[in-house]
């Protein structure tokens, strides 16, 4: 199969598990939430299970293929395939009430995403797209927006629950951009952030400490829809880096500012 031939599978796939979610939502049990490595990350029995259902439908569709799953469903392999999958971006948010969660599939090919989407459950938007290919969301082509002076930009960022040894520089930089920006937003959902950076909602979105589930979908969908994306040193090392500087026109300035604090040494 081409990846145009698998990506209406892997649509279908993130449809039927996304309705699962939105079912366990109308009657979540918050006696069900589990913890892990702290207080603040959280997941729950529906985590778990959508996670299980992606793994189970995607495994036939590339036999031998591995899996990058932030629940552990599945396992690496040799296969030049593997399939990155976060089923539930915006646990806290879930957990909550507050209906902004999304599932997050990517397909790497030697390492390198070629097949990416991300399905926001609640509003039933599902963004996607492939190498050498536009992006959509639901079927319309998206692109980042051409806006391209700080001053008339709306960013979208995270907050990181631990490896805070930064965050003296990281509050900086956030200071500075509510100075020149129109605001920034924090949605708690990466794959989301990315997604409407795709198309246009955000013109930029930046963040530390993600792993590549939380962004190797969002990131492509970006990247088809025009964007570019870096890691905070203009690299390209923001799938497995833990940073990620994702944006339309206004990338170069946001580098810079990033730049000029993230780097900076302490007194």
């Amino acid at each position: 199969m081409t990846l145009e031939e698998i990506k209406p599978e892997v649509i279908a796939i993130c449809r039927e598990v996304g309705q699962f979610i939105r079912d366990e939502a109308q009657a979540f049990d918050r006696s069900r939430i589990e913890f892990k490595h702290g207080f603040n990350n959280l997941v729950s029995y529906v985590d778990k299970e959508a996670e299980q259902r992606l793994v189970r439908n995607l495994k036939r569709l590339i036999p031998g293929s591995g899996f990058l799953a932030e629940e552990g469903t599945g396992s690496s392999t040799q296969s030049e395939f593997e399939w990155i999958i976060d089923p539930l971006d915006g646990t806290t948010n879930f957990m909550h009430g507050l209906p902004v969660f999304a599932i997050s599939v990517a397909l790497a090919k030697q390492g390198v995403p070629v097949l990416g989407v991300v399905y926001e459950v609640n509003r039933n938007e599902c963004f996607h797209a492939t190498t050498n290919s536009p992006a959509f969301c639901n079927d319309q082509p998206i692109q980042v927006s051409s806006v391209n002076e700080l001053n008339e930009s709306l960013l979208a960022t995270g907050f990181p629950y631990n490896y805070l040894d930064k965050k003296e520089h990281y509050l900086e930089i956030i200071r500075q951009f509510l100075e020149k920006t129109h605001g920034i937003r924090r949605l708690g959902s990466a794959a989301i952030d990315l997604a409407y950076v795709a198309c246009g909602r955000f013109e930029g979105f930046f963040e530390y400490n993600l792993n590549a589930w939380d962004v190797a979908a969002g990131a492509l969908i970006v990247q088809q829809a025009g964007g570019t994306v870096t890691d905070f040193s203009g690299g390209n090392n923001f799938l497995h880096g833990g940073e990620i500087v994702a944006a339309g026109a206004v990338h170069p300035q946001m580098l810079e500012l990033i730049n000029a604090q993230w780097f900076k040494k302490k007194a």
